[in-house]
Parts: C-alpha cells; sequence; structure tokens
C-alpha cells in the first residue's frame, strides 16, 4: 500500500511555503542557515515571522531535495523558476538534478519537480526513484 504524501503549508502575507516532508533528505541546510524561521525543536517548525520573504525565498532555493519550495500569495504574481539543468551527485549521497522536469515513474504515473530534485542512488529509499534520506542508515559510500 502505497503512502499518501503529506504536505504541510506555512504563510505570511507574500508567500506560502509549501514542504513535502518525504521528499526530505534531512541535509539540515534549511535550519543551520536560517533556524529563526525553520527550528525543528519547535511546533510548528517553520515560523513565516522570523526572517524576512526574501530571506525565506533564498534559505528555500537551496533545500537540495527540492522539499520547501514556496508560491507567491498575491494575486497575478505567478512565479516560476526556469533553471538551468545541472546534475550533482553527493558524496554517499543522491544525485541532485536541478531544474524544471518531467518524470515518468516506473508505474506510468508522471511528476512535475521544479528547482531541485534529490534520486536516489543506494537503493535504500522507500519513495524511489526519490531519494528519502536512507543512505545514511544504509552506510551508503559513493
Amino acid at each position: 500500500m502505497e503512502k499518501k504524501e503529506i504536505i504541510k503549508e506555512y504563510s505570511n502575507e507574500d508567500i506560502t511555503v509549501v514542504w513535502k516532508p518525504r521528499s526530505c533528505i534531512h541535509s539540515k541546510k534549511c535550519w543551520k542557515e536560517l533556524l529563526q524561521v525553520f527550528d525543528p525543536r519547535k511546533k510548528p517548525w517553520v515560523n513565516m515571522e522570523g526572517a524576512t520573504t526574501a530571506e525565506i525565498k533564498t534559505q528555500i532555493e537551496a533545500c537540495p531535495s527540492g522539499a520547501l519550495s514556496y508560491r507567491s500569495n498575491k494575486a497575478g504574481d505567478q512565479e516560476e523558476v526556469h533553471l538551468e539543468t545541472k546534475v550533482e551527485a553527493l558524496e554517499n549521497g543522491p544525485l541532485l538534478v536541478y531544474g524544471t522536469l518531467n518524470i515518468t515513474n516506473s508505474d506510468g504515473s508522471t511528476d512535475k519537480r521544479n528547482k531541485t530534485t534529490a534520486f536516489c542512488r543506494c537503493g535504500a529509499s522507500q519513495n524511489k526513484p526519490y531519494c528519502d534520506g536512507a543512505h545514511v542508515q544504509a552506510g551508503f559510500k559513493g
């Protein structure tokens, strides 16, 4: 039985931050670099008043898995990110693909991913083809 994807949203006047926990590879980049917004010790863990909208956007754009994204709350403002496609193999971790991707899964379903997508390299992910952070427990080296 496939698990239903959980999606959490946090808003301020300008943007809504979208977090997809199953896509998160727990790199800790968000909270190590902007703890006043992303603090896993607190509930809710995202404090939209902790920094400016620009700072929050910048931090989200650095998310290596794409588990964090944002959308504008302003009518008519359709921000869409178009990045040059870039591929990066993280040491002992996932394969990161930057850019807009249209993915066809083995079951024929399709996904559209923007910004950064983390693909499993270790084979241990329970969310294939995407990385779920299982490489850490598996002791993956590569």
